[in-house]
């Protein structure tokens, strides 16, 4: 790989922005597309870039459908966000970082958000909807609200929905969602746009503890990332 392609590469990490470079397996040949970045020897029809805009919105390496070329994505980490510093976030927050996620807790109570496993963890001391507004969560962004509470949850799931996020989850029994179901009907949200909350959150394994649904919801954001495009 020539140093200039290396420096794109490096210079897109940098800026946590996903890339990719795309190689002719019989010429060398290369292409580097990230962003509105379009930089190399190798010329790609629309396509090909087509899937390769695909690929790296998927996080999905490997050899293309169509011209014998291989796609090395580079991808930021993933992020999730949790809404409300409870004892399931105790356990989700590290255990999500153990993952290889980049984890951002909002709580408006700051002595909540920096307590025990929450000490070391990116905290924005905001109501949800304006720590939401500061993270921006992207395709590649988790969001799980975790307080039971309307007065918290609701902005936060509002946000989210109006955001790419490639997973929501929200915490509670099926009449806890139900009546937040209605309670988003109301706001003007359709019932495709809820059908995107994983609610009650986390897979269906019995969990009991809080530090078992945190593995429910953990299993269910991987399951959710790692889907086929």
């Amino acid at each position: 790989m020539k140093r200039e392609m290396l420096n794109l590469i490096a210079s897109a990490r940098a800026r946590k922005q996903a890339c990719a470079m795309v190689t002719d397996m019989d010429s060398g040949r290369q292409a580097f597309i990230g962003g509105a970045v379009r930089q190399g020897e190798l010329a790609l029809g629309e396509q090909q870039m087509d899937e390769v805009r695909r690929r790296i919105d998927s996080d999905h390496s490997g050899l293309m459908e169509f011209g014998g070329f291989f796609v090395r994505v580079y991808s930021p980490p993933v992020r999730l966000v949790i809404v409300g510093a409870v004892h399931i976030a105790q356990a989700l927050a590290p255990m999500a970082q153990l993952a290889g996620f980049d984890v951002t807790v909002i709580d408006p109570r700051e002595a909540f958000a920096r307590s025990g496993n929450l000490a070391g963890i990116t905290a924005l001391i905001e109501w949800p909807d304006d720590g939401l507004k500061q993270v921006a969560p992207d395709a590649r962004t988790a969001v799980v609200t975790l307080t039971h509470d309307p007065k918290l949850d609701d902005p936060a799931l509002e946000s989210a929905l109006r955001s790419p996020a490639f997973y929501i989850g929200a915490l509670g029994s099926k009449k806890t969602h139900a009546s937040r179901l209605q309670r988003l009907d109301a706001l003007g949200f359709s019932a495709a746009d809820t059908a995107r909350i994983h609610g009650p959150v986390g897979l269906k394994i019995n969990a009991a503890t809080p530090a078992e649904i945190a593995v429910s919801i953990m299993a269910q954001i991987i399951e959710k990332l790692r889907e086929t495009p």
